[in-house]
């Protein structure tokens, strides 16, 4: 049985976006906080080797960089990887190795769960993850957390999430000031 875990760089306020947009002109803010032992611990998260499960939009961001980024581990890992793509368009998809989830994505990754393979990694995807947690799917929840505060901008935590509660398995903080907690997921919250 495989296990999805969801790796996710985070503000102190919750934001997980890296796109600018319209509405958010803060892309790339992780950049000043990065260093060998960020990189040491995202590659230990990961593991290796392993699969991503992935919402259509952040396929579609990464199906642009990745492949063209070099030859070194994270990319090399990442192009790898079998893609599982939640996506209404699997006509569409060419980041290969790929498979789309079906119509019915709740299923589609339950049954991919069941299955013996490389554990699930799950990066941005800010509508894939809630559903994810929701649907108590989540195995692992590793949160990188940088010291600033955003304000705006794609949140990892959504309104539309039930109340769950994790444990936390570790931490680590870097020399920057980021800190690595690995999460395991308990189940509903406990009041």
């Amino acid at each position: 049985m495989r296990k999805i875990r969801i790796l996710e760089h985070i503000s102190l306020d919750g934001v997980i976006q890296h796109e600018n947009d319209e509405n958010f002109t803060h892309g790339n803010w992780t950049m000043p906080f990065r260093s060998p032992a960020g990189l040491e611990a995202v590659e230990e998260a990961q593991g290796s080797p392993f699969d991503l499960l992935l919402g259509r939009h952040t396929y579609d961001l990464w199906s642009d960089y990745w492949p063209k980024a070099g030859n070194f581990p994270i990319a090399n890992g990442l192009n790898a990887a079998t893609k599982y793509v939640a996506t209404h368009r699997p006509d569409s998809l060419e980041w290969a190795p790929f498979m789309d989830l079906g119509t019915d994505i709740i299923a589609g990754i339950r049954s991919l769960k069941s299955t013996d393979g490389h554990d699930l990694i799950v990066w941005g995807s800010s509508t894939l993850t809630p559903v994810l947690l929701d649907q108590g799917l989540v195995d692992e929840v590793v949160l990188l957390i940088y010291p600033v505060l955003l304000g705006r901008g794609k949140r990892f935590f959504s309104d539309s999430v039930d109340p769950c509660e994790l444990a936390l398995v570790s931490t680590k903080v870097t020399p920057t000031g980021v800190l690595i907690n690995k999460y395991r997921h308990v189940g509903s919250l406990r009041t």
